[in-house]
């Protein structure tokens, strides 16, 4: 018999192999005794519900708490860098606006779903294995597919947003075979970079985070005298709200792809909760602050905030000296992004395998460093084929395939409290059935609108990489039923 997890107990107890679908006997039966955890069971448990494997307790270089909150922060912003479209859309007055609320009605909802689940489940995989535990194995993969596509889309934006600003320092990157040969070389070494591991790649981030947001910390503050609040009131003449929300939506999202490492993370019951809580803060004032700052200090019209624009307010507000910082900041913030979702999307695999959506192979770490390779490296060769799509392109495509997984990310959610209501969650989200509803359903009429703006472009790459996903999900039913490769036997099917 395969252990078990007992969700009712302590929540860092793991399995060292998948748990059965059975339950667990209850006290006095013949068997009352939790061979999890070898004490005897006074009271019948909680709800049991499997979890990955992927939890691991023998390494030591797990993730603690500030390297967290800094991973948590690259995933979703790295700093207001690729902020300014919102301005050149719709003017400063509704790209304040956007950046005041939007928080509220996205970035606390998805976070709060993030802490719940992740603290709950606590494998690698995160949304995949939320999934999976809700609607069944078909469920899981087209999460998987969706967030898995819409994340490696996302890491693609990053070599480009890198080479823009690179641009405005040195020119011949920003074009022909120059833009090529950055994007390539970013690709190849921030890729081999990630093969170190996820606590090197977590302090990596803490340092990057640290010199990434500096350079705004000092135009914000040189700012101040400047600032004139009626410049807060201008709009632009002609909006472009497609590009505004998809702006906006593209800087505050991602929120949960932290959780697909969450069988790395130190003690994720508590650690989870924690760093999601002060990674929004600190994402919502690194972008409201500097947009303040940017467009109350400057007499620049809409239009001049395209991507990059925040190095030239600096240097309008304090000098060439903060631009050029500003311009290194973005090439730092530009690698922690991509480092920090390559991580994701490689883990996210890692607990595919776990559940046996995928071949194991897609589980097996490299001998020293213990990273998926396997992953890494297939993030990479797709990423890196997608790096050279226009930015705006690449932005819409990696929102709506984002937006089709948060609504069965919300499902679940609901779902999972509906089919498990004594689950044991370390963190609960303190709202009863109702009211989670409505937390649901506020993100998720936006994440429709999202959806309904998109071009017929955005409409074609996201049918296709669907129906193509559930080709692969087909395909490796049929491999695994002839035993084409070898799956784990952890799945829910």
């Amino acid at each position: 018999m395969t252990k078990e997890i007992q969700l009712g107990s302590p929540p860092d107890q793991s399995p060292s192999r998948y748990a059965s679908k059975s339950p667990k006997p209850t006290a006095g039966t013949s068997d009352d005794t939790d061979p999890t955890l070898s004490l005897p069971l006074t009271k019948p448990p909680k709800s049991i519900l499997p979890t990955p494997i992927a939890v691991s307790h023998t390494r030591t270089n797990k993730l603690t708490l500030v390297p967290l909150i800094f991973l948590i922060f690259f995933e979703v912003a790295g700093g207001p860098y690729g902020a300014e479209p919102a301005v050149s859309a719709a003017g400063p007055l509704y790209a304040l606006i956007g950046f005041l609320v939007f928080p509220f009605i996205w970035s606390i909802p998805e976070s709060l779903v993030t802490a719940e689940l992740s603290s709950a489940l606590p494998g690698n995989g995160g949304f995949v294995v939320w999934a999976d535990r809700a609607f069944g194995p078909f469920f899981g993969w087209l999460m998987g597919t969706w967030k898995y596509l819409s994340g490696v889309i996302n890491c693609a934006a990053f070599p480009a947003l890198f080479a823009d600003y690179l641009s405005r320092v040195y020119s011949p990157v920003g074009s022909g075979s120059g833009y090529y040969i950055t994007v390539t070389v970013m690709n190849i070494v921030l890729s081999i970079l990630n093969f170190t591991g996820l606590s090197i790649v977590g302090w990596f981030a803490v340092v990057l985070g640290v010199l990434s947001l500096s350079p705004f910390i000092l135009m914000t503050g040189i700012a101040i005298p400047k600032i004139k609040p009626s410049r807060w009131l201008t709009k632009a003449e002609s909006k472009d709200w497609r590009l505004f929300f998809n702006t906006l939506f593209w800087n505050l999202n991602f929120w949960d792809s932290a959780s697909t490492m969450a069988g790395e993370v130190d003690k994720p019951g508590k650690t989870f909760p924690r760093a999601l809580v002060v990674a929004v803060i600190m994402t919502s004032l690194g972008y409201i602050l500097p947009l303040m700052a940017g467009t109350g200090a400057t007499n620049a019209s809409p239009d001049a905030w395209g991507n990059g624009f925040f190095a030239d307010a600096a240097g309008m507000i304090a000098g060439k000296w903060l631009k050029y910082w500003i311009e290194v900041g973005a090439v730092l913030s530009s690698v922690g992004l991509y480092e920090a979702q390559l991580s994701s999307g490689a883990f996210q695999l890692v607990g595919m395998a776990d559940l046996g959506l995928l071949p194991k192979f897609f589980a097996h770490r490299a001998p020293f460093f213990e990273t998926p390779w396997v992953g890494i490296l297939l993030s990479t060769m797709i990423t890196m084929g997608l790096s050279f799509l226009s930015f705006d392109t690449i932005v819409a495509s990696a929102n709506f395939l984002y937006s089709l997984g948060m609504i069965l990310e919300f499902g679940s959610f609901i779902w999972l409290r509906v089919k498990h209501p004594d689950l044991f969650r370390p963190y609960r989200v303190p709202l009863r059935l109702p009211g989670l509803v409505i937390m649901c359903l506020v993100p998720s009429a936006f994440l429709v609108l999202v959806m309904a703006i998109a071009t017929w472009k955005v409409f074609l790459i996201s049918a296709g990489f669907t129906v193509a996903g559930i080709a692969v999900y087909f395909i490796m039913r049929l491999c695994k039923a002839k035993g084409c490769l070898k799956f784990s036997t952890g799945d829910s099917s």
